[in-house]
């Protein structure tokens, strides 16, 4: 499905894009002028130089290894009878809209074998997968364009761009008579693009000149994941730092979640999930099967195992099911700085906190201090001067959903604290967590923090 453009960029990134679009090729007019289609040219005939047909073209051969931004043409793939054969792009004398002439004949019939950093433009690119790290959408390469494009010492044929127009792909898959060399609806310049890694890659990426992928939020990258197919998901996943992607998998939809999660290797599953907010992970982990759930937790280090084999044991739709289990405490005599450096050591947890429990020393609750209450304190203020008398809002671990909603609608809290039997805090709860948990198919929720 087409994903939503950005358009949030100011102007001069933009005329910075702009000038550089300027310098690619496809802005070049000889080049668009000489623009061949590759579906128009694959399975077009082979002709030799009297005219007569060799054979019927199967793909052509570029070498991409990165140091170019237009991979160069080294040969064709050539069906001969039921045999296919490599030849040289050095022996055509034209690769031209519907057929290819070739100036020398001379073949060895052994089949054809890829050297290293080459690939079959055809099999490994056409109507692949491409992700726009700007626009936050995958799209797919239903032609690509290829040009001669004179160099220092010679004219050489590349690969020059990418067509991602529906109207492309119907015209190809339409009748014969639609056939042929379009006309570039909306072409994407290959000097845009590069893979995500491997030499034969299943998706490829939009270049950015600001790292676009560390740009994108954790929901637009899990987007980008949910409309990946399986092998380019694990090469997208492979290029994120662990955190980040990590953050991505919270915002997935629980099932395309469980897809990925159970293609992934188990031992990295298991790091991704021990990464989660434990909510989160837990979430995730339900959704598993008892023995897929069993081998991802084995996987982990005992105390996270621990932790989330905890929160699994509540029920799914009780208080301690949906609760996050991290929290932010201070005792009554520690003063305000010593909270706030605390807190700025759990940033990376700012979503789930949204206010500091302050407990004895019994562990016991004495009061919820609201993170407002607390940015506006003194460095100096004691922890305990900031409670006042109101009793702190809480439930208990087995309370239901309708409870959890109605202390939180009766108090009007953005938060409520879970406590044990011991009135000893193991957990709180977020608007947005409740939402989550009353409409799970409607994706995850997030408010803005005070901390975010």
């Amino acid at each position: 499905m087409p994903l939503r453009l950005n358009l949030t960029a100011s102007p001069r990134p933009i005329q910075r894009a702009r000038r550089h679009r300027r310098q690619r090729l496809l802005a070049v007019r000889a080049v668009r002028d000489s623009l061949v289609s590759l579906a128009g040219v694959i399975g077009g005939p082979v002709l030799d130089q009297a005219g007569d047909e060799v054979g019927r073209l199967a793909d052509l051969v570029a070498r991409w290894d990165g140091s170019e931004p237009y991979p160069a043409v080294t040969g064709l793939v050539v069906r001969v009878g039921r045999r296919t054969a490599f030849f040289s792009i050095d022996q055509a004398a034209q690769v031209g809209p519907d057929h290819v002439r070739m100036r020398s004949t001379r073949v060895d019939l052994r089949d054809f074998s890829r050297r290293e950093g080459e690939v079959l433009l055809g099999r490994d690119v056409l109507d692949h997968q491409l992700v726009d790290v700007d626009g936050v959408q995958v799209i797919r390469a239903a032609d690509l364009y290829l040009a001669q494009v004179p160099s220092a010492d010679a004219t050489v044929l590349r690969l020059v761009g990418a067509d991602v127009s529906a109207q492309t792909l119907l015209r190809r898959l339409g009748p014969k008579r639609w056939r042929g060399t379009p006309t570039p609806e909306r072409v994407i310049d290959w000097g845009a693009i590069q893979p995500f890694g491997g030499e034969t890659p299943t998706a490829v990426h939009l270049r950015s000149s600001h790292n676009g992928l560390r740009r994108l939020r954790p929901g637009e990258l899990a987007d980008l994941l949910e409309d990946l197919g399986r092998d380019a998901r694990q090469e997208l996943l492979a290029t994120l730092e662990p955190d980040a992607a990590a953050d991505a998998l919270e915002e997935m939809d629980p099932e395309e979640l469980g897809a990925l999660l159970r293609e992934t290797p188990p031992e990295e599953a298991a790091d991704l999930l021990a990464r989660m907010e434990p909510d989160e992970a837990v979430d995730a982990l339900r959704d598993l099967e008892d023995d897929e759930r069993d081998e991802l937790l084995e996987h982990m280090e005992p105390g996270r195992r621990s932790q989330l084999t905890e929160l699994l044991d509540y029920e799914e739709d009780t208080a301690g099911g949906f609760m996050t289990s991290h929290l932010a405490t201070a005792q009554p005599d520690e003063t305000v700085s010593v909270v706030r450096a605390r807190l700025r050591d759990q940033s990376e947890h700012a979503v789930d906190l949204d206010g500091v429990a302050v407990l004895g020393g019994d562990g016991a609750l004495l009061g919820d201090l609201s993170l407002f209450r607390l940015a506006v304190a003194d460095d100096s203020d004691r922890v305990g001067a900031l409670l006042d008398d109101a009793e702190p809002v809480t439930v208990e671990p087995e309370a239901s959903l309708s409870e959890v909603a109605e202390r939180l609608i009766d108090t009007r809290h953005s938060s409520i604290l879970v406590v044990d039997g011991q009135g000893r805090p193991v957990g709180r709860i977020l608007a947005d967590d409740l939402i989550d948990a009353l409409l799970p198919e409607r994706g995850r929720f997030h408010f803005p923090r005070l901390l975010s």
